[in-house]
């Protein structure tokens, strides 16, 4: 699917290419060369990590007919991972490959690329950088178009033989960006820690220090520095009030952003396994090396019955498996009591527990909504809009300082606030907050530990849980694998009161639907409306969704306005909240043949997605997660109604190894048996009794 910019209203006529003098008028501007010591003491003083801002680079008329021909003659592919939302051009290195036709098209813009790459500007920008050479052989640089609600997170570029990183600004020269847009180049600064075996590792803050807004023609770059250079791309803002003549027109931030690489063979300044040598410096490698002991949260492993946590390193000791698990899992009297305060009452009853079971044992996932009781509910979403009705501080050392939240860090993972359970309140929080109430009451109860034993058909050892709060415009976490070879229970209780995470309800399975067939399943928009040329301008879905997908087996050579760590790609309906679940895939694996995120997904490619959850009120899902499973939290849009809310939990359970059959888990542990089957994962099962 792809999607075409409207051309502007002053029409260029095309042009031969022209020969690029790289010190003539008609390119750069006058007098540009002759400033390289001031750029060089700019750049040298530059703080979080080196970087330069060049305004009025290009001759204004050039950039002119430039944006001219994009808008006329190039068309975008809309991309989404778990890093970014763009829509992105083909790489214009391989404009040479056009046919004579297509390239009478584009003289400008042919002319800027060889003016961009062109052995004067390479060693203009070589001598501000101090980067040494730069390669004019390996060209990498397409056009990035932003839209209101698309964005890029926290990366640092490092991939390969990258060794400058720019982006040269097309926005529109006659209505200026304005700051509150969004979508500026934002610098995180980071903290050197010592590692395990005495290295030096630089993590980066969850809070950036620099913001460089786009302005027309002004070009940004930086040395891409392992473990150094970290960088994001704000999200462009819609026009809230919708009042303005403009709306959200103006506010397209297109730029053409690339890199410039180390020379190549033949190349003066070419070494012989460079390249090689900065592969292993990637920020991939880097994060596998260092590990995550400076992560936050850390995890706190709970075993039932046991007062102290369990570090991490004892993951895999797991308590002596019961006698009999069906007898120990049976609810008590007072166990009902107990749990009568948190849960509806019709998740407490053995026919509802049996079909739950009998769900879960098949398909290894589940949605079970209402899950809440209606007292403990109505408190709990009271709660939650009150906290939301008071404004936090903007920094992270303002919010650890000022309220039970802590900042999960580092950015290029994972930026949301949460709460751990098994951590005393502190004197600010007089009396118990439902949220701390479910962490340190309901989840470490053995009536909980029975009741999930139930629900599950597996004897749960241990629990690490966090309430979490993702702010709107900030939070998310990246994919992340799970390498275990023992699955694991995970647990997600949605907790957002608010409204707009969802195209449509889940429909429930346990009681049968009463909803008309058009109503099951809305229809998406057909390839001939995405392509309309105003369809650019179109909002999506506001994120906050949680997805597991199949394991990632490409490599790392992608690339995006930064797209430096490549993304797990996102299908349009899951974008929009539209899907609540993806079809069963047991293995987890995804095909080396993925396109990942260059390639756009065609209607018969398999997506990987094996189960979504978007944001929601009080809905539980219990996933069983494989080794290789990769699993995510879309960034939550500024958009969004509030911010998403929601207790994970992830839960060691017992495997019967004699069970197993070819490396597939079966559940076992309370006679249910899982079977392949071809059927959606994510099946809901509603209490409608209990609002």
């Amino acid at each position: 699917m792809k999607r075409k910019v409207s051309p502007e209203e002053d029409d260029q006529t095309p042009r031969k290419k022209v020969a690029v003098d790289p010190n003539g008028s008609e390119i750069f501007r006058d007098g540009l060369f002759k400033q390289a010591a001031a750029y060089q003491e700019q750049y040298a003083t530059s703080q979080p990590f080196k970087h330069g801002v060049i305004q009025d680079l290009f001759s204004p008329s050039l950039l002119r007919s430039v944006r001219s021909e994009i808008r006329q003659s190039l068309s975008f592919t809309p991309k989404e991972t778990d890093i970014y939302r763009i829509h992105q051009s083909g790489d214009l290195a391989n404009l040479d490959g056009l046919d004579d036709s297509s390239l009478k098209l584009l003289p400008s813009l042919l002319k800027l690329r060889d003016a961009l790459y062109s052995p004067s500007f390479r060693d203009h920008l070589s001598s501000i950088t101090g980067s040494g050479p730069l390669s004019g052989k390996k060209t990498d640089m397409a056009i990035n178009v932003y839209t209101p609600g698309c964005h890029l997170l926290c990366h640092d570029d490092v991939i390969g033989s990258r060794r400058v990183s720019y982006i040269l600004y097309l926005t529109d020269p006659d209505r200026p960006w304005q700051a509150e847009w969004g979508g500026a180049l934002r610098l995180y600064p980071t903290v050197e820690h010592i590692g395990k075996e005495g290295q030096k590792i630089q993590v980066p803050s969850p809070d950036f220090s620099v913001s460089i807004p786009p302005a027309f023609n002004q070009l940004s770059f930086f040395a891409v520095q392992p473990g150094e250079s970290f960088h994001d791309v704000e999200e462009v803002y819609p026009e809230e009030s919708r009042t303005s003549e403009e709306g959200d027109e103006a506010r397209v931030r297109t730029a053409i952003s690339g890199w410039y690489h180390i020379p190549q063979k033949d190349e003066e300044g070419y070494v012989e396994g460079l390249e090689q040598s900065l592969a292993k410096k990637s920020s991939r490698t880097q994060l596998q090396v260092a590990g995550d002991q400076f992560d936050l949260p850390q995890d706190k492993i709970y075993k039932y019955g046991v007062v102290s946590d369990v570090s991490p390193s004892s993951k895999e000791k797991r308590s002596p498996r019961p006698e009999s698990p069906k007898e120990e899992s049976i609810l008590s009297e007072a166990d009902l009591d107990f749990l009568l305060k948190y849960l509806a009452p019709t998740y407490l009853t053995p026919d509802t527990l049996t079909s739950v079971s009998e769900l879960f044992a098949d398909q290894c996932s589940i949605y079970l909504e209402t899950i809440l009781s209606k007292d403990f509910a109505t408190s709990l979403r009271e709660f939650v809009i009150q906290e939301e009705a008071h404004a936090l501080p903007s920094s992270t050392e303002g919010i650890e300082a000022a309220s039970q939240w802590k900042v999960a860090r580092p950015p290029h993972k994972q930026r949301f606030l949460f709460q751990q359970s098994g951590e005393t309140a502190s004197n600010r929080e007089t009396v118990q907050s439902p949220i701390q109430d479910l962490l340190q009451n309901l989840i470490p109860s053995e009536a909980f530990r029975k009741w999930l034993q139930l629900a599950t058909g597996f004897t749960i050892v241990s629990h690490n849980v966090l309430v979490r709060r993702f702010r709107r415009g900030l939070d998310y976490t990246l994919a992340t694998g799970y390498s275990e070879d023992d699955s694991r229970l995970e647990l997600v209780m949605a907790l957002t009161p608010t409204s707009g995470w969802d195209e449509h309800e889940s429909e429930p399975v346990i009681e049968a639907s009463t909803k008309p067939e058009a109503d099951q399943h809305k229809k998406s928009p057909t390839k001939d409306q995405a392509t309309k040329e105003n369809s650019m301008d179109k909002r999506e879905g506001v994120g906050g969704y949680i997805a597991y997908m199949a394991g990632d087996d490409i490599d790392d050579d992608f690339g995006d306005d930064g797209n430096s760590d490549h993304g797990v790609q996102v299908p349009a309906d899951l974008s929009t909240g539209a899907r609540a679940s993806g079809p069963s895939n047991p293995t987890g694996k995804r095909p080396k043949s993925d396109p990942a995120v260059y390639q756009a997904q065609t209607d018969d490619e398999d997506d990987g997605i094996l189960i979504s959850m978007p944001a929601g009120w009080n809905r539980l899902g219990l996933v069983l997660r494989d080794r290789g499973v990769m699993r995510f939290v879309k960034y939550v849009s500024r958009q969004a109604k509030g911010d998403r809310w929601d207790l994970f939990g992830e839960f060691g359970v017992i495997h019967d190894e004699d069970d197993d059959n070819d490396g597939e888990h079966k559940a076992n542990d309370v006679e249910y048996n899982q079977e392949e089957d071809e059927t959606e994962i994510g099946s809901s099962v509603d209490d409608s009794s209990d609002e």
